[in-house]
């Protein structure tokens, strides 16, 4: 069970601070997004809290961010853009932090390949990137308790100290 105080990430919400624990029939978390324009406190039950997980520790959200440029890029592909998109979007929502960062760098890739064919990239390639860059860097800033964009600045180190 978490503690009050604890960050955790929700499936749909992502990182969010655990502000009480309400006893009563069905006990719930309330839980309060963070990094989010208008955030709302959300309720979510205990009794489902296995969809919940833990933030990075310090520890592991530096090695992540050192491991950047070696993580592969990934080659999923499917008919459609919107079957990529739902597969992707469903991979962040229940995916880990390292997931999310390899989602970052897959279409970070992707729309530099198209760009570099001249083309537009799909709206989904920018929704996907958007959506999967704010998730882990809220999550890295909280592990490493610091802003998304210094976190930013680190992944940049990382991929320039690998090119040197």
């Amino acid at each position: 069970m978490y503690q009050v105080g604890e960050y955790i990430v929700h499936p749909g919400q992502g990182v969010c601070k655990v502000e009480a624990i309400a006893e009563g029939p069905t006990a719930v978390y309330e839980l309060m997004p963070i990094g989010q324009r208008h955030p709302m406190k959300i309720s979510f039950p205990v009794a489902s809290e296995a969809k919940l997980r833990p933030v990075l520790s310090r520890e592991e959200a530096q090695e992540l961010i050192d491991q950047y440029p070696t993580i592969p890029v990934e080659d999923f592909r499917d008919r459609s853009n919107a079957l990529e998109e739902e597969h992707f979007k469903n991979e962040i929502r229940r995916g880990t932090c390292r997931d999310t960062v390899r989602i970052v760098k897959t279409f970070r890739a992707r729309i530099a390949q198209t760009k570099a064919n001249n083309k537009k990239p799909p709206a989904a390639y920018e929704r996907i990137l958007k959506q999967a860059s704010e998730r882990s860097l809220s999550e890295l800033a909280v592990a490493l308790d610091t802003t998304p964009e210094d976190v930013m600045v680190l992944f940049q180190n990382s991929v320039e100290a690998s090119q040197n």
